[in-house]
């Protein structure tokens, strides 16, 4: 059984892209880095590291304890590896969509977005609580079928490693056919915006292939500024804050709610209220299409009534 952590081997890589991008921010953006919010992300990245030591033993117990009632003997083939490679990130997809959607694991995910730049540094706002949320259940099928725990493992390392690369503004487009498949800067840019549009979409990992298959996929657009974080920001360089503070939340509005709606605060999407008074991602996306649309129908109103004053305008 291989003993490997392609994880560990990559963080001196890690460490150079990222003096290597503020280099970059330097000359050329020098707004993309702050230095307590990129302190933050370098310490939720250490105590991330510390949790996994401390709890991620938990998930393998529970894997190999399943492995002992595999359908197949897959093996360690090459073809196995490639094929672990494809369906973790598929698995991946399930159980990050999951950590937007339902807001038990949005209380573990959160933080990794709530930075309000992109750069580097924000890859390494890994979450601390993952282990509680049981999201490794979601990984369970492909120990059923017969992959190695270690084999699910060093895949997921290499997973996790594609995934540094993508959190930048230094790169722009990658060449079409690249962009077709892969999951690039440009994709992830949007996952991590809080424009309405971009609410909730493209949660790949790896392959973007599965939003186009799933119907999560949005590209970035041409002159329309990102605005990064999360909807209702932290106002915050607190680093416990920046872990517990939704957790903190969801149980605040769960003690408040009334009995018949508490355990939907644990398990409906983030922003759902009871009462109506916040709101989701999809009533977000949807007030701002309805304005969309009256804005481009008041438009084509002003078009018809008096085109030449428009053409002067647009001139």
């Amino acid at each position: 059984m291989p003993d490997f952590s392609p994880v560990d081997y990559a963080i001196p890589a890690f460490v150079v892209l990222v003096l290597a991008e503020m280099l970059w921010a330097w000359k050329r953006r020098p707004d993309a880095y702050e230095p307590r919010d990129t302190l933050t992300s370098l310490a939720l990245g250490l105590g991330s590291t510390v949790a996994g030591i401390l709890f991620g033993g938990g998930a393998l117990l529970v894997f190999f304890a399943a492995y002992e009632y595999r359908l197949f003997d897959i093996g360690w083939a090459w073809w196995a590896w490639a094929l672990c490679f494809v369906l973790d990130d598929l698995a991946y997809y399930w159980v990050h969509r999951t950590g937007h959607r339902v807001r038990w694991f949005w209380a573990s995910h959160v933080n990794h977005h709530s930075s309000q730049h992109y750069n580097l540094s924000t890859a390494l706002r890994q979450t601390w609580t993952g282990a509680f949320t049981l999201g490794f259940a979601f990984k369970l099928p492909l120990v059923l079928a017969g992959f190695h725990p270690a084999m699910i493992a060093i895949c997921a390392g290499f997973n996790l490693i594609y995934q540094f690369w993508i959190h930048t503004e230094a790169i722009g487009r990658m060449p079409r056919w690249f962009e077709a498949v892969m999951n690039t800067p440009s994709h992830h840019r949007v996952h991590h915006a809080t424009n309405p549009r971009y609410l909730d979409r493209n949660y790949a990992g790896v392959f973007i292939v599965w939003d186009k298959l799933f119907g999560t996929f949005e590209p970035e657009r041409a002159g329309e500024r990102i605005r990064y974080g999360i909807v209702r920001q932290l106002g915050s360089f607190n680093l416990l804050w920046s872990v517990f503070h939704e957790w903190i939340g969801m149980l605040g509005d769960i003690r408040r709610a009334p009995w018949r709606h508490k355990l939907s605060y644990l398990l409906r999407e983030p922003g759902w209220s009871h009462d109506g008074s916040r709101e989701t991602s999809d009533m977000i996306r949807a007030r701002w299409r309805a304005r969309t649309t009256r804005e481009n129908e008041g438009e084509k109103k002003v078009s018809i009534q008096n085109p030449i004053a428009v053409e002067g305008e647009a001139a």
